[in-house]
């Protein structure tokens, strides 16, 4: 790979270098120019960088890890075995060094982990001339000049000023003069996930992280909260699936980590369907009575899975962009109940309506009390689906009640747990209606 062909972009050249073979890779990295080879080591996947770090030679790991942001360099640390963070640490210059430290001193899923401690930071009482004299004095190391961020004599934020205020004052203003006294901020103990919503809320392509106590100790900027974003919806994903969320990208996961990510669920999904082969056999004199019962199982138990995993989705989705909460059970029942009723009577009408069309055409014999048959079927879609719905609402519900992560009551789960109830209902309200008939 010829890097002077490329555009000058750290993350095309990184593509570029993906597409190598293994023992190409390392040697065309190595003649990334130097200006360069930090970002673009930054966009290289784990596995590389770890094997780039104990392959070259500390002098070339140093420029490396000492030209990273701060950030992008706690990330990378988290993937190393704690033998390599060590000898990673030590290569570090000093001042670099205290930062890793201190970013690594904070819990792993605390936002402070994504923070850079490069920003600009300035005083009330300064003029907005000295501020341009402080933009241009360590302006080169920042990761965005967007804002400015007011602190007092003992670093507690008092304000973030937008660079455009600056840019329209008169150099002789004060930056009092242009504070309202008015920010938002996030601190340093929340949580990665918890910190999203505050991006997402105030359309913010950086927000300051602050202690307890007020003091600003860094910023985190959009880019890494994007990553944070995709990492949560692989997750979910992933999890709504029917298993464990995933460690590594999936080409990187070993086959015997995918077992064990999978195999729970699938397991745990296996014992429920013995429990409805345990209904089907507990009712097994009904279906040798009337054959034509079995024909409608799959489409009464699919349509019940089918509605409570809309409705799960719906919920679980509604609940991480914090539009619903646990206090909210109550109206998201009454409204998936209405919604449970008129989709289920749309579904028993049309069941009904198969079996007569079927009956009256001759396509299907369903005998002298056919209509009762149908009235079987069509009042059981109707109550499946409305059980189905209120299910696939209410178990997030109940899992956010304990603590648990609602995405875990997956499709498969909700459908799951349905199929075996449906059977139930279904075979309940049959005995009902074809008692002394056909049973």
């Amino acid at each position: 790979m010829d890097t002077e062909e490329l555009l000058i972009n750290p993350a095309d050249i990184a593509e570029k270098l993906s597409e190598l073979r293994a023992d190409e890779r390392l040697l065309e990295f190595l003649k990334v120019p130097k200006a360069y080879k930090s970002a673009v080591f930054t966009h290289l996947d784990p596995d590389f960088q770890e094997e780039t770090i104990r392959s070259i030679g500390n002098e070339e790991v140093s420029n490396i890890l000492n030209g990273m942001t701060p950030d992008d360099r706690t990330l990378l640390f988290e993937d190393f075995p704690d033998e390599l963070i060590k000898h990673s640490i030590n290569l570090l210059n000093p001042q670099e060094r205290r930062i890793a430290l201190k970013l690594l001193g904070y819990h792993e899923n605390s936002i402070a982990r994504m923070m850079t401690p490069y920003y600009i930071q300035i005083r009330k009482e300064w003029t907005v001339k000295k501020c341009f004299e402080q933009i241009k004095k360590v302006g080169k190391k920042v990761e965005t000049l967007n804002y400015l961020y007011v602190v007092d004599e003992r670093n507690h934020l008092i304000d973030d000023l937008d660079i455009r205020n600056l840019l329209l004052a008169d150099e002789n203003q004060l930056v009092s003069e242009l504070t309202d006294n008015h920010y938002v901020a996030i601190q340093t103990t929340t949580s990665k996930e918890d910190a999203v919503q505050y991006f997402e809320k105030y359309d913010r392509n950086a927000l300051p992280i602050i202690t307890e106590a007020g003091v600003l100790v860094g910023i985190v900027t959009i880019d890494d909260i994007l990553d944070q974003i995709e990492l949560q919806n692989t997750e979910d994903i992933q999890k709504f699936g029917g298993m464990e969320a995933l460690d590594e990208p999936y080409i990187q996961t070993h086959w015997f980590e995918m077992i064990k990510k999978r195999a729970f669920w699938l397991v745990v999904l296996f014992f429920l369907q013995l429990i409805t082969a345990s209904v089907m056999g507990f009712y097994e004199n009904e279906i040798e009575k009337a054959v034509m019962l079995a024909l409608f199982i799959p489409l009464i138990i699919s349509s019940g899975g089918n509605s409570g995993s809309q409705a799960a989705t719906l919920i679980i989705r509604a609940m991480a962009l914090q539009e619903i909460t646990l206090k909210d059970w109550w109206k998201v029942m009454r409204k998936e109940l209405v919604t449970g009723l008129f989709l289920g009577s749309l579904l028993g009408i049309l069941g009904f309506l198969r079996i007569l069309i079927w009956h009256k055409l001759g396509w299907f014999d369903y005998g002298a009390y056919w209509i009762f048959v149908g009235i079987s079927v069509g009042i059981s879609l109707a109550m499946i689906v409305v059980w189905g719905t209120l299910s696939g609402s209410m178990v997030p519900f109940l899992l956010k009640k304990f603590n648990l992560d609602p995405a875990t009551s997956s499709a498969p789960f909700v459908a799951t747990l349905v199929d075996v109830t449906g059977l139930i209902i279904y075979f309940s309200i049959a005995g009902l209606f074809l008692a002394g008939k056909i049973l």
